[in-house]
């Protein structure tokens, strides 16, 4: 995931460019009890075991698996060191908030909170499914229907992240888990660390998310709302039917340049198969306009989501080939995503 980045000193700006006050620390009084099982004055060792897998590391936390003394039951723990964001506390207080507002089947739960003097601990759900992608690629089959299950799922908890004045500003398929081993289309959203509460009042500005994914508005050095989610997710689903991300080039100069005026195509043979409701979709969220983007409701309500007879069949065998190759280039490029769309940004001021 890329770090967070402010533009001229901003996190947030209204219309007329005033700046929103700034959050503070976030302490222990300020938590709903009832949100949590325990109390986050507690010990978290008097109810969890902290194994040592890691699941993934952050420039400021370490996410391990835990297992709940009560239950018995696996979970996700993220460690992060105060020591490293003490001279930024609205950081971990943004995402405090965030996920203690949050609770939705398609959305990762924060189970617990321990606020301990140099650690503070978020218990969440654990995934045991892995990355979407990562079992696309391992699957024997893939179809469109599957996608459409996937996108519909990806629709819902958007649309109520954004019924909660959320913007996730970082959708990606690395942010996409399955829930279970058992599933191939039951997702959950995750990683809600470049996540805003957003007010009309105030527009966003801050130059974040990670490049293939990020719309033009925040390219463009212009102000910016939820509709940069549904962009997100036009990629997404985009990537989830051949194999490949709609908008993609070695050089981040041009690939901003091909995302600024919306260039990408339907190529043969890959979309050849692919139905034209779902490219209908497509076509409503790749949209630069951010105003004549469909919301995740609208999206929701278009044929390809009322129409029964989407396809089940495999989709074809390169696809799979495709997607593992666009996989591992993504993971060596993700690194300094949020870097250049700072730049790139910045340029256009």
């Amino acid at each position: 995931m890329g770090q967070e980045h402010a533009k001229d000193g901003k996190r947030t700006a209204t219309k007329k460019g005033s700046k929103k006050p700034g959050k503070k620390a976030l302490t222990s009084s300020d938590i709903p009890k009832g949100r949590l099982t325990h109390d986050p004055k507690e010990d978290i060792n008097l109810h969890y075991d902290i194994t040592p897998t890691i699941l993934g590391t952050g420039n400021f936390s370490q996410v391990k698996v835990g297992i709940s003394k009560a239950r018995g039951e696996k979970v996700a723990i993220k460690i992060i060191e105060k020591k490293h964001i003490k001279h930024k506390p609205e950081m971990m207080a943004n995402e405090v908030e965030i996920l203690l507002k949050i609770d939705h089947p398609n959305v990762i739960k924060l189970l617990d909170l321990f606020d301990a003097p140099e650690f503070l601990y978020l218990v969440m759900e654990l995934a045991t499914g892995g990355e979407l992608f990562d079992r696309i690629v391992e699957r024997e089959s893939y179809s469109e229907a599957d996608a459409k299950e996937v996108m519909w799922q990806l629709l819902c908890a958007i649309e109520y992240i954004h019924s909660q004045d959320i913007v996730h500003r970082d959708l990606k398929p690395e942010n996409l888990l399955l829930e279970t081993e058992e599933t191939d289309t039951k997702i959950k959203l995750t990683d809600f660390g470049l996540s805003k509460i957003y007010d009309n009042e105030f527009m966003l500005v801050t130059a974040c998310g990670t490049p293939g994914y990020v719309a033009p508005e925040i390219l463009s050095a212009t102000l910016y709302g939820p509709p940069v989610d549904m962009w997100a997710a036009g990629v997404i689903m985009y990537i989830l039917l051949c194999g490949y991300p709609p908008f993609y080039n070695e050089n981040d100069a041009i690939l901003f340049e091909s995302i600024l005026n919306a260039n990408y195509h339907f190529h043969s043979p890959y979309w050849d198969h692919i139905s034209k409701p779902a490219k209908d979709l497509i076509r409503k969220l790749l949209v630069v306009d951010p105003a004549g983007r469909l919301t995740a409701t609208q999206a929701k309500e278009v044929e390809w989501f009322s129409t029964e007879s989407t396809s089940q069949q495999p989709l074809p065998s390169q696809i799979k080939e495709q997607l593992t190759v666009f996989r591992q280039n993504s993971k060596i490029r993700s690194q300094a995503s949020s870097t250049a769309i700072m730049i790139a940004k910045k340029n256009k001021t």
